[in-house]
């Protein structure tokens, strides 16, 4: 009699890689990246208001944010590999629902994306620390970075290019992607991440720490810092593509000038140079200014639309210098014993930004035009780098050198970053 075997993969499970988990986030850019620059151009071509267009996207703020507040609250009651087949899901469905391109599928397939990317993205990150040894981490963000870098490049322009063709085709790739992804993910077999021995007291509750944070004013600028880096990417991703159709440069060219300039994080290495061969709070505070005086001047400039447009193109290359350098404040700020809590409360940069620059669009909309969202933008970026002048002049010259991988820019990951 044959004996019968099960095969191996079957038996046990793949043991979970640095190269799977990048292959996880190739997909995901793919997913993410082709729509990053079609869903301003779609929303305004289906609403024709860029002031409601900013209302939608600030409740849609926030409601990203309770989502990711909540994610592991609802993790005690469903375990994590549901979350994540959750979270790859709602990209599916939210790319279905655009395909029928009325407004009301279109916004609501914004919100299922912007849910499912913050579910993921907690997710994606506890499998990680579960599954990669320590010191592999910087090789994992490398290897993550370069998968995802063709769908970060490549999809901004190609998400506008198959919309102006087709107006279905783009949502249709990003949910084959996001199938793709799904599949990736149960044939790593993750399941629920390590089995870890319930500890004798709860964890600590990260909101409980923000006493400590307010009472550390190098820890606010840090996280200043990041919030008004993040409004640049919010005012560059989502306004210039609308900025671009009202003064007829074409639907295209937001997501093209974006692919542009995510390239341009392949010169992340020079200005990583750059900064070492100065300080933290040089490279802080010429970013800042400079995003400050072209994004302001975009607005000044905003009768010859070119112009505007090829200084704000012009101000991304400077809050890639500060995707580089702006976080580090706060990082070298952080106490050890403080890391997890404090890094929890740094990550809400995201979701306040995708509040705060909404929200002040919406204000700025009601008595100008939208140029003088460049112009509010531009503001922050003078009040950042006012802050930065309190940090110590040579914050970071011994310890820069071992600085990890930049993370990518908001038109790369996030809305982000």
């Amino acid at each position: 009699m044959f004996e019968r075997r099960i095969p191996e993969w079957l038996r046990h499970a793949p043991a979970p890689s640095v190269r799977g988990f990048a292959i996880l986030a190739g997909f995901e850019a793919v997913a993410r990246g082709i729509l990053i620059s079609v869903f301003p151009v779609a929303m305004y071509d289906a609403l024709q208001d860029a002031a409601l267009i900013s209302s939608i996207y600030f409740g849609i703020g926030i409601i990203s944010l309770v989502s990711g507040l909540l994610v592991p609250f609802l993790n005690r009651y469903i375990p994590r590999r549901w979350m994540y087949a959750i979270g790859t899901t709602g990209f599916v469905v939210g790319s279905s629902l655009a395909v029928i391109g009325t407004p009301e599928m279109i916004v609501l397939s914004l919100v299922l994306n912007s849910v499912a990317t913050v579910i993921t993205f907690v997710c994606f990150n506890a499998y990680v620390l579960d599954y990669i040894a320590r010191i592999e981490l910087g090789k994992c963000e490398t290897q993550r970075m370069f998968y995802s870098a063709l769908g970060w490049t490549g999809g901004p322009v190609l998400g506008v290019m198959l919309w102006g063709w087709w107006k279905p085709a783009p949502f249709l790739i990003s949910g084959i992607a996001a199938a793709a992804m799904l599949g990736v993910f149960l044939y790593m077999r993750l399941g629920n991440g390590k089995l870890i021995i319930r500890a004798k007291q709860p964890p600590p509750n990260p909101l409980a720490f923000l006493g400590r944070f307010f009472r550390q004013p190098r820890l606010i600028a840090g996280w200043l810092f990041a919030v008004i880096r993040s409004c640049g990417w919010w005012a560059y991703v989502v306004y210039l593509p609308i900025f671009a159709v009202e003064h007829n440069l074409g639907n295209q060219l937001g997501g093209t000038l974006l692919s542009v300039t995510n390239a341009a994080l392949f010169l992340s290495p020079l200005m990583l140079r750059w900064m070492q061969a100065r300080s933290v709070r040089h490279a802080v505070r010429t970013g800042f200014m400079a995003c400050a005086v072209l994004f302001t001047a975009s607005s000044l400039g905003a009768a010859e639309p070119w112009v505007a447009v090829a200084l704000l193109f012009g101000g991304s290359f400077f809050l890639i210098l500060l995707d580089i350098c702006a976080g580090l404040p706060f990082l070298m700020a952080v106490k050890p014993s403080e890391r997890t809590e404090m890094s929890a409360i740094y990550s809400s940069y995201r979701d306040v930004s995708g509040i705060v620059t909404p929200g002040v669009a919406w204000l700025v909309l009601l008595a100008a035009p939208i140029s003088g969202i460049f112009a509010a933008a531009g503001a922050a970026s003078l009040l950042a780098w006012g802050i930065a002048d309190r940090l110590h002049p040579r914050l970071g010259e011994t310890r820069i050198k071992a600085m990890p991988n930049p993370a990518p820019p908001l038109g790369t990951v996030q809305v982000s970053e």
